[in-house]
């Protein structure tokens, strides 16, 4: 059956094109430094803004419009999977991530629960046999049912940390069966509200343990995704351990857990966390801890976490100039961890949120690559400290000065000059080569 029968397979047709279902800079087989648009960027569709997001929010129920939402229970799980496929095919998306939620409805108990899983997942096996879109990441939801109020992995109750360990234990395994390329830890409820309460120290603790446990089975049934931390600093819980990419990473350190993780990296929670978008994406890239990325962006005007489809050329171009400087994304990919807005609930909007989120990092990508190409930042970059590359700066750089030898300089230096940092000249290049592949003419 067909779910979006008046939509046809979604085509590249340029930039003078006026068809709203179809790309204008998103070429899927144009090349960029000997790959495809489609190798360097990896689109992956998400599973749950998706498929089974309803509009609802704080103040209003749900507003979308979508035609398998006349099932329910385990009919209503397979139609998602049959309109799931059907809008894969026709953005011609090489990816996917999911919750284990999202794919199949809870039971009342975990074995009824994996019950469930078993029948989707087994549908879902047999449409990807004949379908070119692969599994990106999944991961579990331990934060929605009540069970995990005070938290998963963190959480109070011995018998909810081992309901989340067996939920993981399924997630992998699930993983491996789908040949999924990462597998995703996400900290939603992994935080606290008030330390008037909390056990800091044994919450870190337990979360590490339970990291190690996930590390430890992936080697025994061989199952070689890499495993991605997502930071978020907040939102649902006042306090989140997985604030952002540095602090996500001293923790990892802290447990010795850093050779078995890298970074999911989503552009909402970065600002949510006081950061660019592109200052966690480098946070992650030069500790060599840049796997995967969720493509959104949030509103400077609101404080939480919004999901929008990314549109902002400034913000994509800057992302995709630290992921090609990370020499792509490995395993990773651009997953749309994005959901169309409210009044937006028409199923045909569903293409065309993903149509101007995949041209967006298309635009980004041929910026970002011609800036590098040009050396536009590397070069202003290597003048600004070109003072480290010879004489005291060398000495520093390389350890051999210590406090007594740059006393020594220093009391002999006159009159200490700096150079401008030019910062509004550097933005308008930025927006010269962006406007100039808008031009199309780069």
């Amino acid at each position: 059956m067909a779910y979006f029968e008046n939509i046809h397979k979604i085509q590249f047709e340029g930039q003078k094109s006026k068809n709203p279902l179809a790309f204008k800079y998103y070429n899927p087989s144009e090349k960029i430094n000997g790959k495809t648009m489609e190798e360097l960027l990896r689109f992956s569709v998400a599973y749950w803004h998706t498929f089974t997001a309803d509009g609802t929010d704080p103040f209003g129920a749900g507003t979308m419009v979508r035609p398998w939402d006349r099932f329910s229970g385990l009919d209503l799980a397979k139609a998602r999977v049959e309109a799931a496929f059907e809008l894969f095919e026709k953005l011609d998306v090489p990816y996917f991530a999911f919750h284990d939620v999202d794919i199949a409805p809870e039971g009342s108990t975990l074995r009824e629960t994996n019950q469930n899983l078993d029948v989707i997942v087994s549908m879902i096996k047999d449409y990807m046999k004949t379908s070119k879109t692969k599994l990106l990441w999944n991961t579990i939801n331990a934060f929605t049912n009540p069970r995990y109020v005070h938290g998963a992995a963190t959480t109070n109750n011995a018998d909810v940390f081992a309901y989340a360990a067996a939920s993981v234990k399924k997630g992998l395994e699930v993983g491996k069966e789908l040949g999924a390329e990462n597998y995703v830890f996400w900290g939603g409820r992994e935080g606290y509200e008030t330390l008037l309460n909390t056990d800091l120290k044994l919450e870190q603790d337990n979360l590490a343990r339970f990291l190690q446990l996930a590390v430890d089975y992936a080697k025994e049934i061989n199952f070689d995704a890499q495993f991605l931390i997502e930071p978020k600093p907040k939102e649902p819980t006042k306090h989140q351990y997985d604030f952002d990419v540095a602090t996500s990473l001293s923790f990892l350190q802290n447990y010795n857990l850093q050779d078995h993780f890298k970074f999911n990296i989503e552009a909402n929670h970065a600002t949510l966390a006081g950061h660019t978008f592109e200052h966690e994406l480098r946070v992650a890239r030069i500790n060599g801890m840049l796997g995967s990325v969720d493509a959104n962006q949030g509103d400077p005007l609101i404080g939480w976490d919004t999901d929008e489809f990314p549109t902002d050329l400034y913000s994509t171009t800057l992302a995709m100039y630290e992921i090609l400087q990370n020499g792509g994304l490995g395993k990773g990919g651009l997953n749309f961890d994005s959901k169309v807005r409210r009044a937006s609930f028409e199923p045909e909007d569903l293409f065309h949120a993903h149509i101007a989120g995949m041209d967006a990092f298309a635009i980004g990508l041929k910026v970002a690559n011609k800036l590098i190409e040009d050396k536009v930042l590397e070069d202003v970059v290597a003048d600004r400290y070109s003072s480290f590359s010879d004489g005291i700066g060398l000495e520093i750089v390389e350890g051999k000065a210590d406090l007594k030898r740059l006393e020594e300089y220093a009391l002999g230096l006159g009159e200490i000059k700096n150079k401008s940092g030019r910062q509004e000249r550097l933005k308008a290049v930025v927006n010269q080569y962006l406007l100039e592949t808008l031009s199309g003419s780069l």
